[in-house]
């Protein structure tokens, strides 16, 4: 029988509390706090991937399980406290770009996001991944999440009925008389509020509140909160590699790659940094904490799910006094739990997810602040990185403007030996890639 000593002296080797100077009480509430701030994924992810035609309960059951396996690896190998997820913006380009921008089935869409994780394992058991981060421009990382930052709320504006197509203009506003319109707009600044005064989970709330609301009014259907776990048949190992090495599908995989690539990375770096996990400016175990990355992108796109990445939400638990991977393996039981919530995820109707893609957006385009304007090499292709994706509707076409851009503009500027090896490789993979196979 175990004693309460032997656990406390089991979890003190497994995540060494006292070295960091914490308490299992304090990763514990650290855990929930995470949790409550990204748990928001469980509804729109499968929100958004059932667009594609997957099916929205098997999503749901990959989207918990992923993040579990995610947030365990992270938690009990490299014992960080950063929670992993199913990623905004990874997600909304799987969706919206790949399956039905250039009419991709979701299953070689999956198998492309599993090809992007083989190749993660691959570069990170070197410093490669490294090199790559070090060797982009900074304006340009800035400017990537700035532009997803713009995409996400395009996509939020267009289920939300608040933008609609119109034959002159392209777009146009829709009727903000009507009721879902108005209750997506109450949602939104429901979470700026509830943001403002540091409510944690304001996100959940929102949505919640507005599942809810529009439950009341007659607006939706009400499906129940706990029942029992769907299937997850319909998209476990349903991954379609014939045909993946063509040119476009290439294409698809380097976004996944490059976009998880700077997502990740920066994630990891900007929450240990807040936790002071950094040693001379460098994250110890940064081999482990990117394997935990890998391993949970191709285990998610095996059970059925997008890209699973770090989350900046694991800040919050950061910020309440999490410091070692117990944090991170709280988290990961609890969306365990979650497992048997389906009905409610099923309940939530598409203009109160619309909320979160916004405000997520608000929180992605804040790094723009951090480009050197006043510099106008840096500021054109930043520019055209952010304002191409969604304009274009596309991540991966805006990520190529700005590549390519850079490196020309950098070239006719004189500053062409100021260009990373890796840029000048990335601009011309993409220039032969719309020269030989088109946009």
């Amino acid at each position: 029988m175990t004693t309460p000593n032997s656990s406390e002296n089991v979890l003190e080797r497994l995540f060494k509390l006292s070295e960091n100077k914490t308490t299992f009480k304090t990763e514990v509430l650290a855990g929930v706090t995470t949790f409550l701030t990204m748990c928001y994924i469980i509804i729109v992810n499968p929100m958004i991937l059932s667009e594609t035609g997957m099916d929205h309960g098997a999503v749901f059951v990959a989207t918990c399980l992923a993040a579990a396996i995610g947030c365990l690896v992270m938690g009990m190998v490299a014992n960080y406290p950063i929670a992993l997820a199913p990623g905004m913006g990874l997600n909304a380009y799987f969706t919206y770009s790949v399956c039905i921008g250039m009419g991709i089935p979701w299953q070689t869409a999956l198998a492309a996001v599993f090809v992007s994780g083989l190749i993660f394992i691959a570069i990170s058991m070197f410093k490669i991944r490294e090199a790559i981060v070090n060797a982009i421009p900074m304006s340009l990382k800035f400017a990537i999440g700035g532009g997803i930052g713009l995409f996400l709320a395009l996509v939020a504006f267009k289920n939300s009925g608040i933008i609609i197509a119109n034959n002159a203009t392209l777009i146009g506003l829709g009727d903000i008389k009507q009721p879902t319109v108005l209750l997506s707009l109450l949602g939104f600044f429901l979470i700026v509020i509830m943001h403002h005064f540091k409510v944690r989970g304001a996100i959940i709330i929102s949505i919640l509140v507005i599942t809810a609301l529009s439950t009341v009014l007659g607006y939706n259907e009400f499906k129940g909160v706990v029942g029992t776990i769907p299937s997850i048949a319909p998209t476990f190992l349903q991954m379609d590699f014939e045909g993946l090495f063509t040119a476009s599908l290439i294409g698809v995989i380097f976004v996944f790659f490059l976009v998880d690539l700077f997502d990740s990375t920066g994630t990891l770096v900007g929450v240990s940094h807040r936790a002071g996990l950094l040693k001379d400016g460098k994250l110890p175990r940064l081999k482990k904490a990117l394997f935990a990355d890998s391993t949970a992108i191709v285990a998610g796109a095996a059970l059925g799910t997008s890209s699973t990445t770090p989350f900046i939400e694991s800040s919050a638990g950061v910020a309440a006094g999490g410091r070692t991977g117990l944090t991170a393996v709280v988290v990961a039981v609890l969306f365990i739990a979650c497992l048997f919530l389906a009905p409610l995820a099923q309940s939530v109707p598409g203009f109160a997810t619309s909320p979160a893609l916004l405000f997520v957006g608000v929180l992605m385009i804040q790094g723009i602040t951090n480009i050197e304007w006043s510099d106008i090499t840096e500021a054109v292709p930043a520019f055209l990185t952010i304002v191409f994706m969604p304009f274009t509707y596309s991540i991966a076409d805006g990520i190529a403007m700005g590549f390519i851009s850079y490196a020309l503009v950098k070239l006719f500027t004189g500053k062409a030996a100021t260009v990373p090896y890796m840029v000048w490789i990335i601009a011309v993979l993409w220039v032969i890639k719309f020269v030989v196979f088109g946009g």
